[in-house]
C-alpha cells in the first residue's frame, strides 16, 4: 500500500500516508518542498501536517543545500527513554511522585534558579568545552547565554511531557520529550531570516522555503549554530533524565530500581547520511531516523503511550519513519473544540493536570497512534508499547 508517490512535484516525493487524509494546504506545502531546485527527493512519514514553510513529517535530502525552514525552529527537538527494574505492582501514589518531578524540573516558561550539579549526575563530561562554544554562535544570541545556562533541563510547553509508562512485559519506563529551548529558536529564526535575504532565493513560492548552499559563510555559520543547538537539546534531555531517575529512586527507595540503557533520538535536525550511494544533507522535521537495528522512541499524544521500535533500515524511506502520533488539528481550533471535561475524559486513568492551560493538548487533537505506526511496518518493527501511567506537562 505504502508507499505512493505524490504528484505535480519536480523531484520524487514518496508518502507514507494518504493523499486523502492531509489537509490541503500541507499537501501543497509537499509540492513546495518537491520542486526546489536543490532537492534530491523529499519523504513524508503518516504523522504529516502542516508546518511553517515546511510540514512536519518530512524528510527532504539535499546534496548541496539545506532549507532551514524543513528543520524547524525547535532545533535538536527529540525524545528519550529508559527501562527501569520496576514493575507495575511497585506503583503507588503517582501524584505525589508526579508532584516530585515538577518540582525537580522546571515546566512551561520556568528555568532552574541555579544550574543543575551536572557531577551528581554524571554528566558533567564535555560541558566546559560545550559552553566554551556559545561565544562563535550568532552575534544575535550572545546576549541570551545565563538563560541558556538556566534553561539547560527544563522541558518547556506545548507538546512536551515527562511520562512513567508501563510495557507490555509489565515494567516501567520513564520517557520525555522535549527541544533546545529558547536558545534554539532564536537561532534557528535568525538563521531563516538570513537564508530568506540570499539572492538565489529569490523567486520561491514560498519564501520560508529559503536555502543555505554548500560552500558559503552562511552555510557554515548555520551548521555551527545547528549542531551545538542539536548538543544542547540533547544534553537537556540527558539532565532531565537523570533527575527524573533521582526522583523515581527516592519515591520507590524500597524497590532499589535500576534503570537500562536509554533511547535518545532527535527528530527535528540534520545528519550527513549516504542516499542512494550519494552524500547528503539529510533534513528531518518531526521525523527519526530508523536505520537498520537502530533502536528509537515513537510517542503519542498526551497521555496516550508510546512505541519502542527497530528501525528496518529503509532505502525508500532514507532510513526513516514517523516521529509521533502527527497533530489533525491546531492549538486554536482544539481549544474551541473541547472543554475540560473533555480532556478528563480522554486522559482517564493517568495521572496529570487536568486544566483548561492544556486543552490542547487533549489526545483528540492528534492522530491515531496505532494507525500512524501501523502505516509504516515496512519502515519500523514494534519492540515494545508503552502505556501512560503518569503525564507531566508544561
Amino acid at each position: 500500500m505504502f508507499p505512493v508517490e505524490l504528484r505535480g512535484t519536480d523531484h520524487q516525493v514518496l508518502m507514507w500516508a494518504n493523499e486523502r487524509e492531509i489537509e490541503p494546504a500541507a499537501l501543497q506545502q509537499l509540492r513546495n518542498m518537491g520542486s526546489l531546485p536543490w532537492v534530491y527527493g523529499v519523504r513524508v512519514m503518516p504523522d504529516v501536517h502542516l508546518g511553517k514553510g515546511a510540514t512536519v513529517g518530512s524528510v527532504i535530502a539535499m546534496p548541496n543545500a539545506v532549507c532551514p525552514a524543513a528543520v524547524g525552529v525547535d532545533l535538536g527537538c527529540g525524545v528519550v527513554g529508559v527501562r527501569t527494574s520496576l514493575t507495575e505492582a511497585d506503583l503507588f501514589d503517582l501524584h505525589r511522585l508526579r508532584r516530585a518531578i515538577e518540582s525537580a524540573i522546571p515546566v512551561g516558561t520556568a528555568s532552574h534558579r541555579r544550574d543543575v550539579d551536572l557531577s551528581r549526575l554524571g554528566l558533567e563530561h564535555g560541558m566546559k568545552a560545550f559552553w566554551n562554544g556559545f561565544k562563535d554562535l550568532h552575534p544575535g544570541v550572545q546576549k541570551l547565554e545565563s538563560r541558556a545556562h538556566a534553561q539547560l533541563g527544563t522541558l518547556g510547553s506545548g507538546n512536551h511531557f515527562i511520562e512513567v509508562c508501563v510495557d507490555q512485559d509489565g515494567f516501567v519506563w520513564l520517557t520525555l520529550h522535549s527541544g533546545s529551548r529558547n536558545i534554539g529558536k532564536e537561532l534557528a529564526e535568525r538563521h531563516i531570516e538570513v537564508a530568506r535575504s540570499l539572492p538565489h532565493n529569490r523567486g520561491l513560492v514560498d519564501r520560508d522555503l529559503a536555502v543555505f548552499l554548500a560552500g558559503t559563510p552562511q552555510m557554515e555559520a548555520y551548521r555551527r549554530d545547528l549542531w551545538w543547538a542539536q548538543d544542547y537539546a540533547a544534553r537537556s534531555r540527558a539532565v532531565m533524565m537523570g533527575l527524573v531517575k533521582e526522583q523515581v529512586a527516592r519515591h520507590f527507595a524500597a524497590a532499589k530500581p535500576t534503570f537500562g540503557e536509554t533511547i535518545n533520538v532527535h527528530h527535528n535536525y540534520v545528519a550527513e547520511e549516504i542516499v542512494d550511494g550519494q552524500q547528503m544533507l539529510v533534513t528531518r522535521k518531526g521525523a527519526i531516523r530508523a536505520g537498520k537495528g537502530e533502536l528509537a522512541l515513537i510517542p503519542g499524544s498526551m497521555g496516550t503511550g508510546s512505541y519502542v521500535v527497530r528501525g528496518r533500515g529503509s532505502e525508500a524511506s532514507f532510513q526513516s519513519a514517523a516521529h509521533g502520533a502527527g497533530r489533525r488539528m491546531s492549538r486554536h481550533a482544539a481549544t474551541r473544540t473541547y472543554t475540560v471535561a473533555d480532556l478528563v475524559a480522554q486522559t482517564k486513568g493517568v495521572e496529570s493536570r487536568k486544566d483548561q492551560g492544556i486543552v490542547d493538548e487533549i489526545p483528540a487533537a492528534y492522530k491515531d497512534l496505532h494507525s500512524v505506526i501501523d502505516a509504516q511496518q515496512d519502515l519500523v518493527e514494534v519492540v515494545q508499547h508503552l502505556r501512560t501511567v503518569l503525564c507531566v506537562k508544561g
